[in-house]
């Protein structure tokens, strides 16, 4: 019996023992609450400042607008907008019109025989060995784009192997699709037979049936639209995108091929314009695919990567330095 009176009294004082953890609770509870408060009173302010700041940029316009109409023709011009583009490093090589040393490279490189009519283009395209489905895919989406091309799988071939066949058969430029992870992630661009040799990195890429409201290609010349390519070294991967493609474009096809430069990007868009009733204005319609292209390299000569002469290789760390810095 003593033993049992004995042990009574510590069960009911653990019974009794307080416990803290609705306090903490509370408090992580109030920090929260607390701290959701500031963030909605920051987020206040910042949109009346923005308000405020977009009012009074608002009433400058409208007294720049009063101004003009008041002044008439002696009016100022309108100011042009500092972009990164128009305020970009000054470059050395920057190409101005009818420079006529290069003109005179340019009239007997590698890729004259294209420019003086002396050779049709006619296009391989392959890829890596044992390519997937994607890769594939793409290749046929090229063909589509590039008159006078033809598809041939790899396989195990070595790509100087390749090379050599493609200048045996006559053919003037290889493209060449390499793949990461099952999907196409690069391409090697060259032109036969005695090069420059490009190797690209593809961004963004979408296929045709990606696009919404995608038209059908037709069998037509393109036009050819290469924009915004103004260095020596911009000149010379603007050349070897013209070499794929026919001379005399098909203007009934009213198909485009556009490679647009911006800051060292090349956007590749494939549309097909048409005419309103009244002609004086024009939609586009795509027709895909759509990509990105970064120039990683530049070789002299066809491919070789161990006894090849690079004329320009990207090296990012050493080179891009400023945001206000492009080589093409």
């Amino acid at each position: 019996m003593e033993d049992e009176g004995d042990d009574m009294p510590e069960t009911s004082q653990m019974s009794k023992s307080p416990k803290g953890g609705d306090g903490v609770g509370t408090a992580k509870t109030a920090l929260k609450s607390s701290r959701k408060m500031s963030r909605m009173v920051k987020n206040e302010k910042g949109r009346a400042m923005r308000l405020q700041k977009a009012a009074a940029k608002r009433e400058r316009q409208n007294a720049r607008q009063k101004v003009r109409e008041t002044l008439g023709e002696k009016a100022p011009p309108k100011e042009v907008p500092r972009t990164i583009e128009n305020t970009r490093e000054v470059d050395a090589t920057m190409v101005e019109p009818e420079d006529e040393e290069v003109m005179h490279d340019e009239a007997h490189d590698e890729m004259a025989a294209y420019f003086n009519r002396e050779t049709t283009p006619k296009v391989l395209i392959t890829m890596s060995p044992y390519a997937k489905v994607m890769t594939w895919k793409f290749c046929y989406e090229l063909r589509k784009c590039i008159p006078n091309s033809e598809i041939f799988s790899r396989k195990g071939v070595a790509l100087k192997k390749v090379v050599k066949q493609a200048t045996k058969k006559e053919y003037t430029d290889l493209i060449v699709v390499h793949e990461d992870r099952k999907k196409p992630n690069g391409i090697v661009l060259c032109h036969l037979p005695e090069g420059p040799t490009a190797y690209f990195k593809i961004n963004s890429l979408k296929f045709s049936k990606e696009i919404k409201n995608v038209g059908e290609s037709t069998s037509h010349f393109p036009e050819v639209i290469l924009n915004n390519f103004n260095t020596r070294l911009g000149h010379t991967v603007a050349r070897m995108f013209a070499c794929l493609f026919p001379h005399d474009p098909k203007f009934t096809g009213r198909r485009v091929v556009t490679l647009h430069n911006q800051r060292d990007y090349v956007f590749f868009r494939h549309h097909r314009y048409e005419f309103k009733k009244d002609g004086s204005k024009a939609a586009l319609l795509e027709l895909g695919p759509r990509f990105t292209l970064r120039l990683k390299w530049l070789q002299k000569g066809t491919f070789d990567t161990r006894c090849g002469e690079y004329e320009w290789v990207l090296k990012r760390h050493e080179m891009e330095t400023s945001r206000r810095r492009f080589f093409l």
